[in-house]
């Protein structure tokens, strides 16, 4: 009885080192997240959106291939869900395009209040597709933070730019993504993962390249460009590591470090300036995504959750 004490301590202890590793890998990815947005919105104005979002794809993919090296490794291109990686390239591909679309209209903070929906979205999920079931307290907290996006976007009340819809559906499929890559955590590596996110992107949008290419127009467009590949396979990379060693409800709620990351770079790079609506919005997603980190905290059964309440 003593041993299987000590044994079962040791594996909530290793599971807590598990989720910190997680969470820190997650603040990670969404501080390279801002600067891809950042870098994103800047080359806006000097190319196409969707190149923009191809040289994300295939700038990633290069520097991914060159790194990981499938061919000495072709393992690595087999997967044992290939349809859930293919779904999951396209969810994460339109997440992309969605939001870097809406940023030619909107503010890096203003988007990024509206893409603050998704831990509401995954918390609404993770039952149906992880088994990780919502209570009537999380449910609260996400109609909260419903209501926070409601602030931001202020529909029929003379609110921000329509654009503002394109990020509402990123977000959707955002969160989605997120999921799926919990559950591919099961069945492929992080490598196997990583390559089809950035191999699925590069190809699908290749076709539609020569209709709107445009050359660079100098050195620092050509090094832009090509860091939002670094910035956007880098995060991924350590979003998907960190879904690995943590659940998704329990990451969620930290892709509000973002925020910080976003206000200063808006503020630096393109002169934004947060309105009051915006940050209470913010303020009121940020508050809500916190209490169901603290759901996380204080429920039963944090090794193996079957019930967030």
């Amino acid at each position: 009885m003593e041993a299987a004490s000590t044994a079962r301590a040791s594996d909530e202890a290793r599971a807590r080192r598990a989720r910190l590793v997680g969470i820190a890998l997650m603040c990670g990815a969404v501080a390279l997240f801002a600067c891809l947005d950042a870098t994103a919105k800047y080359l806006n104005a000097y190319m196409p959106t969707l190149q923009v979002v191809w040289a994300r794809y295939a700038s990633a993919f290069v520097l991914s291939f060159a790194i990981l090296n499938p061919l000495t490794r072709p393992g690595m291109l087999r997967s044992r869900r290939p349809m859930w990686q293919i779904g999951r390239s396209v969810l994460l591909l339109l997440s992309s395009l969605l939001n870097f679309f809406a940023l030619r209209y909107l503010q890096l903070d203003q988007t990024m209040a509206i893409l603050f929906s998704t831990p509401f979205i995954v918390a609404a999920l993770s039952g149906p597709m992880l088994g990780e079931w919502v209570g009537w307290r999380r449910w609260i907290a996400i109609i909260v933070g419903f209501v926070g996006v409601l602030v931001v976007i202020r529909p029929g009340f003379g609110g921000i730019h329509a654009a503002a819809i394109l990020s509402v559906c990123g977000a959707f499929c955002y969160a989605i993504y997120n999921l799926t890559t919990r559950v591919l955590a099961r069945y492929d590596s992080d490598e196997t993962s990583l390559f089809f996110a950035n191999f699925g992107g590069a190809v699908l949008l290749l076709p539609v390249l020569p209709l709107v290419w445009t050359t660079p127009s100098s050195p620092l467009i050509l090094a832009l460009t090509i860091a939002t590949g670094l910035f956007g396979g880098s995060g991924h990379y350590m979003l998907i590591v960190a879904h690995r060693l943590a659940p998704a409800s329990v990451l969620a709620p930290f892709i509000y470090s973002q925020i910080v990351w976003v206000i200063a770079l808006g503020y630096l790079v393109f002169g934004d300036v947060p309105n009051t609506w915006t940050l209470a919005g913010v303020g009121i997603v940020t508050a809500s995504g916190l209490y169901l980190l603290y759901r996380e905290r204080v429920r039963k059964g944090t090794v193996a959750p079957l019930q967030i309440e």
